[in-house]
């Protein structure tokens, strides 16, 4: 009996959810085991290869040598699989296993609820896991199969595709602050106002982007730095605390499109708002045909009136 013949394929699998996360607990919740079964697997792995793969410490996990070259041919290996049952022409085929994906709450929000729908149906059989997050992180490291970002935050050795247009980001208050405080007319007015800040995923104050051009002239957008005592790293709470008057927010038109149908935010300076960078769904060239993911593009691509990809 061979070597090959002694090994399960989803220890092999574990072995490399380990390798990505660099922790046995990390590998165990993404693969839906425990730890103690993740570490079993490995035991048994390393018995049967008669070969020590992962360096273990109280605070770190990090390969082998031998470790690091088997995982690279694993990687091939799998890569290799999934290409041949992405291929089978049959009914519903390469709409199986997994897919996991991390995005920033404003594309959970405009992008994949409501895709969720089509999706369940025409992709019945996977398990779909969507982590919401605004940090910058590493999807291969981390274990997702894509992220979701705006353009100009996608790192530059992933393969991008857009998702939507490029997005409109105005400044909106409530009516009673409105009517309490002023409406801005210039941005020089903005100095006297209470101005939402924005924290970004790496804990950075987003200076407001802004065209800053006369009337008239083509755009110039321009960072600026507004005055406020007041910041949320979450839009869904920089919206309530406007609607309540609390002060002016910087967020995008279509994430505030009820609130402004039903009047309980207006915009302001809409001669100064900006485009921004489209949405975009990233992966590097190891997932790309993962047939599951390209239907969610597709879907997502539609309901913003894309074509889907070819």
């Amino acid at each position: 009996m061979s070597v090959f013949d002694r090994i399960e394929l989803a220890d092999l699998r574990v072995f490399l959810t380990i390798l990505r996360t660099r922790s046995f607990k990390a590998a165990a919740i993404q693969l839906g085991v425990t730890p103690s079964a993740a570490s079993h697997a490995m035991r048994r792995l390393e018995e049967r290869l008669g070969a020590k793969l992962l360096n273990r410490s109280s605070r770190a996990v990090a390969p082998t040598d031998t470790g690091l070259a088997l995982a690279t041919r694993l990687e091939e290996g799998f890569d290799t699989i999934a290409s041949a049952l992405a291929g089978i022409d049959a009914p519903g085929a390469g709409r199986f296993g997994a897919l996991r994906i991390n995005v920033f709450a404003d594309a959970a929000h405009l992008l994949i609820a409501p895709a969720l729908p089509e999706f369940a149906q025409r992709c019945p059989d996977v398990k779909l896991t969507v982590v919401v997050e605004d940090r910058p992180i590493d999807i291969v490291a981390e274990g997702y199969d894509a992220g979701i970002r705006y353009g100009d935050y996608v790192p530059e050795d992933m393969i991008a595709v857009a998702l939507s247009g490029p997005q409109r980001w105005v400044v909106a208050g409530a009516p009673a602050y409105l009517a309490r405080r002023g409406e801005p007319m210039r941005l020089s007015d903005l100095a006297g106002h209470n101005c939402l800040q924005l924290l970004l995923g790496d804990n950075s104050t987003y200076r407001w982007e802004l065209n800053c051009s006369e009337p008239g002239a083509a755009p110039i957008q321009r960072g600026i730095s507004v005055p406020g005592l007041i910041t949320i790293n979450n839009t869904a709470a920089t919206i309530t605390a406007a609607k309540a008057g609390v002060g002016l927010a910087y967020v995008l038109a279509s994430r505030i499109a009820g609130e402004l149908a039903d009047g309980s935010l207006r915009v302001v300076l809409p001669a100064h708002a900006a485009d921004g960078e489209p949405f975009h769904m990233y992966y590097s060239s190891r997932r790309h045909k993962h047939p599951a993911l390209r239907t969610l593009i597709d879907i997502m691509r539609g309901q913003q009136s894309m074509p889907a990809l070819s």
